[in-house]
């Protein structure tokens, strides 16, 4: 194993893919008394794989396997309802999963709860590391269905070194964004893009308009479970996102996926940019870019000045499934080793965790990511009945911009829509 990462981070040196160093620390895991094969399934970025190569380093206790399987994360998530809707045995014992998942796998019963495990194991872990309000995030009807492992947002990343020489202020409004994207023009022979933002797939126009629609004090759904989001606050929040890729993105950057935008950040193709703090993270890396030192940083920009910041509030999770085949106390071993203070302090430096006592080794990014989180919109309701709006408008807004729908027919579209399954799904009253 050891000779693996080694030769793992030599090839990552070579091809520009980050080495993500062990903590250093054993696995402290008593062997099992037969031989044990774990399967962990989850998404790859840099912190993730950071966790991966901690997980698999438990391989070195006796009688103990641990595989990883990174996958993209829409196919993750079919994957994993595929395994657990039938209600057989999991092929997977460790799943990696978000907010959404909290009640999405934790309502039905997929994953289970992990109370008696965490109070088992709190001091042995200093699980009090972990601010109560992730554990509250990873609770569903009194239930902690996950383990808190990353923290994560949206934030401004742009060129230092760019915006002094013209003496340009970061945005920090919507209104300022449109007006710098103006100033700049739009095709600008100087840049690949002005300005970049994920709308590269369904999920991403969703995700944007959700924020963007909080931020001008809108919701989803409202306590009836009834749609919200096809409201005056909708429809103005759709018209900004469309008026953004309008002026500041344009035709050709609709096509820029999260490492396409990356790339362009790094080889000086681009001033500025929306993207994940996970990303963020790595995104000075010197084997990924020369330009590490002109890199710089800010908050989401308001909707409002002085509103909340347009970014949401993300954790992800480990957790296990209710039709494991191995003992989830030996699982939650390796979860624990894989996430413990020092994994932890290690991992900051690729990406956003959620122990306390990690924060002080994290990268320059983190200001900017702990202002839009402590400012920002914070996250979906943890209601199951919020995952079918999101289906509905991840299916109905990206037809917005090719102007196949007005913002009006695609959030009717999706309200009604929504209605129809959660009317048949009992979250609202027929």
């Amino acid at each position: 194993m050891r000779k693996l990462l080694v030769l793992l981070s030599l090839l990552g040196l070579l091809i520009g893919i980050p080495a993500f160093a062990q903590s250093g620390d054993a696995c402290n895991i008593e062997p099992p008394a037969e031989p044990v094969t774990i399967e962990m399934i989850s998404w790859p970025f840099a912190i993730t794989e950071f966790y991966a190569a901690e997980m698999e380093a438990c391989s070195e206790v006796d009688n103990l396997t641990i595989n990883t399987n990174l996958l993209d994360s829409a196919s993750l998530r079919e994957q994993v309802a595929l395994a657990l809707s039938g209600g057989g045995d999991s092929p997977y014992d460790i799943l990696h999963g978000a907010n959404g998942q909290i009640a999405d796998w934790g309502a039905p019963g997929w994953v289970m709860p992990l109370n008696d495990l965490i109070e088992k194991y709190w001091d042995e872990y200093d699980l009090g590391d972990i601010s109560q309000g992730y554990w509250d995030s990873a609770s569903y009807n009194g239930n902690i269905y996950g383990v808190p492992v990353v923290g994560n947002t949206l934030h401004l990343v742009y060129r230092i070194d760019v915006f002094e020489e013209h003496g340009w202020e970061v945005p920090d409004t919507y209104d300022d964004l449109l007006n710098w994207c103006d100033e700049v023009g739009l095709g600008n022979p100087d840049w690949e893009l002005i300005y970049a933002m994920d709308v590269s797939r369904s999920r991403a126009w969703e995700l944007e308009f959700f924020m963007l629609l909080r931020a001008m004090g809108g919701d989803y759904l409202d306590e009836d479970n009834m749609p919200a989001f096809n409201s005056e606050e909708g429809v103005a929040a759709v018209d900004l996102m469309i008026e953004t890729v309008n002026r500041c993105v344009g035709a050709d950057g609709v096509a820029y996926g999260l490492n396409v935008i990356q790339v362009a950040m790094g080889n000086g193709g681009l001033p500025l940019t929306k993207i994940w703090a996970s990303r963020a993270a790595t995104m000075a890396d010197p084997e990924r870019t020369d330009l590490g030192d002109v890199i710089g940083y800010a908050p989401a920009p308001s909707v409002v000045e002085g509103g909340p910041r347009a970014g949401s509030a993300w954790l992800d999770f480990y957790f296990i499934p209710t039709n494991t085949t191995n003992d989830p106390d030996l699982v939650f071993q390796v979860i624990m080793e894989t996430a413990d203070a020092a994994s932890q302090q290690a991992a900051a430096a690729v990406g956003s965790t959620t122990r306390n006592s990690a924060a002080e080794y994290g990268g320059p990014y983190l200001p900017a990511a702990n202002e839009t989180i402590g400012n920002g919109i914070g996250n979906y309701a943890v209601n199951p009945a919020v995952s079918i709006a999101i289906a509905k408008l991840e299916q109905y807004l990206p037809l917005v911009w090719p102007g196949d729908m007005s913002a009006e027919e695609a959030l009717e579209t999706a309200a009604a829509d929504y209605i129809t399954e959660a009317t048949a799904q009992g979250y609202i009253e027929g």
